[in-house]
């Protein structure tokens, strides 16, 4: 196996290094947001019972908003919702979005990255098919090619093409997958931001 990539990547020619690289960050980036990504850690199914059961229990005291911030991405919007609860619901409303974006910014990181994988691995192999074909042209002689030269020149060509593909097509699916993975992610916690706003608002109409 590990002949015949060595073998490959010699027959590819140098242009296949850049694809090495791009492909290198791709899986790198994937790898990263996978663990980063996970459902228990970003918003822990029971975190907004807990708050709820905090705040009717008086125990939002500045410790435990603290320790609420830095557990999770959830709890940080939670935070912001439970330091400024005596804000007025329009008030308090853009103090939770404002934590919303900041949150959806640090869910999104590397995203674009991966993005641009995708984008310019086909370009790079486009890039590779016509280093081959200047080989191609370059063996060309009147008075006879060389097959070896000419063989050269279609491998690089056929080898970058398919391994721009074969990196473009994973990163594009990759990519997708985690932008709707943190579409719902968000979801999730603004409909938790609602309850604990709605929560703290019946709290203050019953004092």
């Amino acid at each position: 196996m590990r002949y015949v990539l060595h073998s490959i990547v010699i027959q590819a020619g140098w242009p296949i290094w850049l694809l090495i690289l791009v492909s290198i960050a791709g899986l790198a980036i994937v790898i990263e947001r996978s663990l980063s990504l996970q459902r228990l850690r970003i918003a822990p199914p029971e975190l907004t019972n807990q708050v709820l059961q905090m705040v009717r229990a008086n125990a939002d005291q500045p410790e435990a908003i603290e320790k609420l911030r830095k557990s999770s991405a959830l709890g940080q919007v939670l935070a912001e919702i439970l330091s400024h609860r005596y804000l007025p619901a329009n008030e308090l409303r853009v103090v939770a979005e404002d934590a919303g974006r900041d949150v959806a910014f640090q869910l999104e990181r590397y995203l674009p990255a991966l993005a641009t994988v995708a984008t310019i691995a086909p370009l790079l192999g486009l890039f590779g098919t016509v280093i081959g074909m200047i080989e191609i042209f370059g063996a060309y002689r009147p008075d006879g090619s060389d097959p070896s030269e000419l063989a050269r020149g279609i491998s690089i060509a056929l080898y970058n093409t398919g391994f721009g593909i074969l990196i473009a097509i994973p990163a594009v699916i990759a990519h997708r997958h985690f932008k709707s993975r943190v579409q719902a992610l968000l979801v999730q916690m603004e409909q938790s931001a609602r309850k604990v706003a709605a929560s703290l608002r019946e709290d203050q109409a019953r004092s």
